[in-house]
């Protein structure tokens, strides 16, 4: 029926913005080096920013980034 279908394709739609946003997330070196660090152990935002020579602010926005994917 049309309404399965809509369903379907809704579902779709949900699962590739998903992966675009895991996909984006994951794209940066920034991002991928602060989930490594994030697997040893809990870190600060500063932590996080230090070894990246970035300001605090930018390392929320990369946090932001990773949660929005479901990667933290």
């Amino acid at each position: 029926s049309s309404t399965d279908t809509e369903i379907f394709s809704h579902m779709v739609e949900l699962h590739a913005t998903r992966l675009d946003q895991v996909f984006h997330a994951l794209a940066d070196p920034t991002r991928r080096a602060m989930l490594a660090s994030l697997r040893e152990g809990e870190r600060s935002v500063g932590e996080l920013a230090a070894p990246h020579r970035i300001s605090l602010a930018a390392a929320s926005k990369h946090i932001k980034t990773l949660e929005r994917a479901g990667l933290l």
